[in-house]
């Protein structure tokens, strides 16, 4: 199954395509964005050219799961993601992950929650997945929220090695997660 375009009330989730990387650049080279992330600083370019040019492969290599680009009223918002979960470098079958990130004029307005909602829901009706997780450092309170709101529960605290640690590394990342019984549940489809 290709990667499909998603929409919600407000939100257009298109599949990433070459034509977004001016849009991760304006991302990833945000401060505020980056604070919880990888060195907790902006990336360079050319690590977002080629972090780009991977995220384009997922969609191939896992189909249906990749990166979505988000547009509110045609405005770039940010990109969510469904990504295989990987053991060993080995894609488990029936687990993804979902992700965010949105440039921080969008925060707070449920928008990560909304695009969230249409991946969980494509990731258990659309591709039959059996369980969906979400992981973000202990910390970022924003985030571990947006996961509760959208129906992934707390699973656990674990710890990381970094080569650089950023403020927060000391209390650990935090994973939850949701089955399909459980989001059907909630959301029959």
């Amino acid at each position: 199954m290709p990667q499909a375009p998603l929409s919600t009330a407000r939100l257009l989730l298109t599949p990433l395509a070459p034509e977004h990387l001016d849009h991760e650049i304006e991302l990833d080279t945000d401060p505020q964005v980056m604070r919880y992330l990888f060195n907790g600083r902006p990336r360079p370019r050319a690590d977002i050219v080629e972090a780009h040019h991977r995220r384009l492969v997922v969609a191939q290599d896992h189909p249906g799961l990749g990166y979505w680009t988000g547009f509110l009223d045609g405005a770039f918002v940010g990109w969510w993601v469904l990504l295989p979960v990987l053991d060993d470098g080995v894609a488990r079958p029936d687990e993804a992950e979902v992700g965010y990130r949105l440039l921080p004029r969008f925060w707070r307005q449920g928008l990560a929650s909304e695009g969230s909602i249409a991946l969980l829901h494509q990731a258990f009706t659309g591709l039959g997945l059996q369980r969906v997780i979400a992981q973000t450092m202990a910390v970022n309170e924003a985030s571990r929220a947006t996961m509760s709101k959208i129906g992934l529960r707390y699973l656990r605290t674990f710890h990381e090695t970094w080569d650089e640690p950023i403020a927060g590394y000391e209390h650990g990342e935090v994973e939850y997660a949701v089955s399909r019984d459980e989001w059907l549940a909630k959301h029959p489809a």
